[in-house]
């Protein structure tokens, strides 16, 4: 994903942000900094598949909350958002653009994927008292477009593969298009360590990383053994956020099937790691996620897409939360040089200095929403 566009988002209006491998908000409080990773979240839980309701669940306040707050209703009372991105690949950019009506009822009322120069797929409200659109493609065959109804709940452009025969030549640019669009916005990992959670033992079978980190101690239980190097990183990179010296990541076995982890001292006793800072504890958390990759983050692979060409997209909102300058600094050094391997992508927020100057010292793409 190449751009994100909040035509119409909470606080944003005509807004569109360039995305890089590495690419950082920051403002102020109530900048909207939050409100661009929801618009981007929303996306991806669109294109996995969810429903819209299912899909703006995270959102505080639900989708009202989403509408702008100058929005004024129409006559028939309807307030809604309106978001994209554009997506780049094989099919070349691809732009996707949602406008969806929040009140009185939640649905879909406008979709339009676009790419070659054509548009690929459109999607209106033709009749209020349907729970459906009325869906138009690219055929390109012995008509020029298809019409089907599809429902008013779902992402059109993920409804596409079961839609589409792709018997004409339309027809197979519509789906590789939706395709790239699709497999973009489903390797998106939200991750928001809390700490409060990851000072609990876990259960030592659960080895997929969820996005609070809850269940650190398990994931790296299973990790220390699977990649020597990575795991060689983390240890390293903990020793550098982390106090005193810390010469391993270890987990101890407890009663019930439950682990902990531990850091390992080169004098005295081992840290658990519910005896570390929060600040401690989300670097380390954050620098695991960057380490890894889909294969131990709880997130929906592609299978259509070979796992040595996937990208995933980690959103971390609040980056630098917690975090001293040196944190900080050592955290978004890690994240650019894992993302310019290609491999994962980064889209954060930061709220203080010393996360903004290792943001630019490290060549990240910084989005300035203001003070």
């Amino acid at each position: 994903m190449t751009e994100l566009r909040l035509s119409a988002f909470k606080s944003h209006r005509n807004a569109v942000f360039p995305l890089g491998p590495l690419t950082l908000f920051r403002g102020g409080s109530g900048s909207g900094k939050s409100s661009a990773l929801q618009a981007y979240e929303v996306l991806a839980r669109l294109a996995g598949g969810d429903t819209l309701e299912e899909a703006l669940a995270p959102v505080a306040g639900g989708p009202s909350a989403c509408v702008p707050q100058q929005a004024r209703p129409d006559a028939q009372g309807r307030r809604g958002f309106r978001i994209g991105c554009t997506v780049t690949g094989p099919a070349g950019p691809v732009r996707l653009d949602v406008a969806v009506q929040a009140e009185p009822v939640l649905r879909v009322v406008g979709e339009r994927l676009t790419g070659s120069g054509e548009t690929l797929l459109s999607t209106a409200l033709r009749d209020p008292g349907l729970r459906t659109v009325e869906a138009v493609w690219h055929t390109a065959g012995a008509v020029p477009v298809t019409r089907a109804p599809l429902p008013d709940d779902r992402l059109g452009t993920s409804l596409l593969p079961l839609r589409v025969a792709g018997k004409t030549a339309g027809q197979r640019m519509v789906l590789d298009a939706a395709e790239q669009v699709v497999v973009a916005l489903r390797s998106v990992f939200p991750c928001d360590p809390r700490p409060e959670l990851m000072r609990m033992p876990a259960a030592a079978r659960d080895g997929m990383l969820r996005g609070a980190c809850d269940n650190v101690a398990a994931v790296l239980g299973r990790t220390r053994h699977e990649c020597v190097i990575r795991h060689g990183l983390l240890v390293a990179a903990a020793g550098a956020g982390c106090r005193g010296s810390v010469e391993g990541l270890t987990v101890q076995e407890l009663d019930g099937g439950f682990v902990r982890a531990v850091l390992a001292r080169k004098a005295g006793a081992a840290t658990p790691l519910e005896r570390l800072a929060d600040g401690e504890l989300r670097y380390l958390a954050l620098c695991l996620v960057l380490l890894t990759g889909p294969g131990v983050l709880a997130v929906d692979q592609a299978a259509e897409v070979l796992p040595a060409l996937q990208t995933l997209t980690v959103l971390a909102d609040g980056l630098d939360r917690c975090l001293d300058e040196r944190q900080a600094r050592e955290l978004v050094g890690l994240a650019a040089r894992m993302c310019e391997r290609g491999h994962i992508r980064l889209v954060g927020t930061v709220r203080g200095a010393a996360g903004e100057e290792a943001a630019r010292a490290a060549g990240a793409s910084v989005v300035d929403l203001g003070p």
